[in-house]
């Protein structure tokens, strides 16, 4: 007993449990074995050296105990199951439960002597988990060692990654096969595990994958930004576990040691040609494994999920999360910026011309942004070479061009005379690049004041029958008269 109110003594002064091993010559783990028991009874150093020897023994070497049990012992023993479930709802602590064990039973034992048999009956009775596992506190995912095969036409196999997703507290399981480890088969298996548990936990523990970790680090590491976005949209936290600590993550490892069990083991002989061929069976193994009680008990992961987890989940967001790609551009001097994918350009303020700008965009929208300040959203369009504006993001001279469109420049021809809109329609719809062709169309229409109707009909009517359809071709018939000797026969004048 000396030898163990020292650990403690020393244990109080500050002293590690490597430190305290070499003073006292015991085993490190032999120390830690009484440091957690003293941590697990609740008490004070004061309380503790106040102590018997009798009921140091009591509380350190229970297990020993060679008498029969007491009543009280067998009372309280028939409570640990319910009691230790209850423990792992969020907001229940030992304390709770033994002042609600005192009110039921006025004679009973001491907080320690409830705390040591609580910790002896967790350290018999728990499989894999750990009771510190709250209820919808935390999922952890990984990809697993081991991958599956698909088969092409030619009979050759190509590897598919397995993902692994468990919930902590009730260790309620999710498993897909994906194309690969990159961060969108990544996030998108993540997203479909959440929408598998029907809510989302407080926080997500990933291993150091590229594709959730840029940078592992021992004391924070730094989470990819996609993957952050996803955990925003969804209202969680990414916990990435430490670097060399597999404790960790060992839960997880051990989801995938019964996942090669109770899936892999049963796809074996079977060949698949796509992934949602491959992903059909592991949903149906999956509900078995779910399904089925576990190891000395006589409930499932599922049984536990919807009695104790499943209330505890954050409701999902009913949007699904869309990964948002991002690229660097200069705004252009006209004001616009060019998303290459499309082809197509986006109006940006005038101030911001000359300006590099983040483009970030999803399927819908494009949001563009200069020094982490968002300057302008647009609904995203896939028409090439066509332009999107917002009036107020031009200067206050050029905001006249946004109505610029080839309705627009035809309306303008057609006012003057149908051989002109003939002639601008058709330039229109020559392939060239649209704001080049609309600026060709104003300077032409602009003859209109300068030579009158007259002379630009006859030089629109004269390119026409050349088969020439440019301002150039206009402006060179216009200076050297040629409109003017051109004549068509008279039913076609006006």
């Amino acid at each position: 007993m000396h030898k163990i109110k020292l650990i403690i003594r020393l244990h109080g002064q500050g002293n590690g449990s490597r430190s305290i091993s070499s003073k006292v010559s015991l085993s490190r783990n032999t120390v830690k074995k009484y440091l957690d028991i003293f941590r697990g009874s609740g008490m004070s150093y004061e309380a503790f050296f106040r102590l018997s020897d009798k009921e140091v023994a009591q509380m350190f070497f229970v297990s020993e105990n060679k008498y029969a049990k007491s009543e009280r012992q067998v009372a309280l023993e028939k409570l640990l199951p319910d009691m230790c479930k209850r423990l792992k709802r969020k907001g229940v602590t030992r304390e709770d439960l033994y002042k609600e064990y005192r009110t039921d039973h006025p004679q009973g034992y001491s907080i320690s002597r409830f705390n040591a048999l609580i910790n002896r009956y967790l350290d018999e009775k728990r499989p894999i988990m750990h009771i510190e596992h709250k209820a919808g506190d935390k999922l952890y995912v990984d990809f697993t060692g081991h991958r599956l095969y698909l088969r092409d036409k030619a009979c050759n196999q190509h590897p598919v990654e397995v993902l692994v997703a468990i919930l902590g507290c009730s260790q309620l399981t999710y498993v897909e096969a994906v194309a690969s480890q990159k961060k969108e088969d990544f996030i998108k298996a993540c997203e479909n595990a959440l929408r598998y548990f029907g809510g989302v936990p407080q926080a997500i523990v990933p291993d150091n994958l590229k594709a959730a970790v840029t940078r592992g680090n021992k004391y924070e590491a730094l989470v990819n930004p996609d993957f952050m976005a996803f955990a925003e949209h969804y209202g969680t936290t990414i916990l990435p576990a430490r670097v060399y600590k597999p404790k960790d993550k060992s839960l997880v490892e051990g989801a995938e040691k019964l996942i090669y069990r109770s899936i892999f083991a049963k796809l074996q002989d079977r060949e698949f040609y796509d992934l949602a061929t491959l992903n059909q069976p592991i949903r149906g193994a999956l509900e078995s494994h779910n399904s089925r009680p576990l190891y000395k008990k006589d409930y499932s992961r599922r049984d536990q999920f919807e009695e104790i987890e499943q209330e505890m989940l954050q409701p999902l967001n009913p949007l699904g999360f869309e990964l948002k790609r991002q690229i660097i551009v200069s705004v252009m001097k006209t004001g616009y910026i060019r998303l290459a994918v499309d082809e197509h350009y986006y109006s940006v303020p005038y101030k911001y011309i000359g300006k590099k700008v983040k483009v970030l965009y999803t399927s819908q929208n494009v949001e563009i942004y200069y020094q982490y300040e968002l300057i302008a959203t647009h609904l995203r369009a896939v028409d090439k070479y066509q332009y999107t504006t917002q009036k107020e993001h031009l200067a206050s001279q050029h905001q006249y061009l946004s109505d610029w469109s080839a309705d627009y420049f035809l309306k303008l021809a057609l006012d003057i005379h149908e051989s002109v809109a003939k002639y601008i329609n058709t330039l229109l719809r020559t392939n060239m690049y649209p704001e080049k062709a609309y600026k060709a169309c104003s300077g032409i229409l602009h003859f209109h004041k300068q030579v009158g109707s007259e002379r630009l009909i006859n030089a629109c009517r004269l390119a026409d029958s050349l088969k020439q359809y440019s301002y150039l071709t206009i402006e060179g018939i216009l200076k050297s008269g040629e409109d003017v000797l051109f004549r068509e026969d008279a039913p076609n004048a006006s």
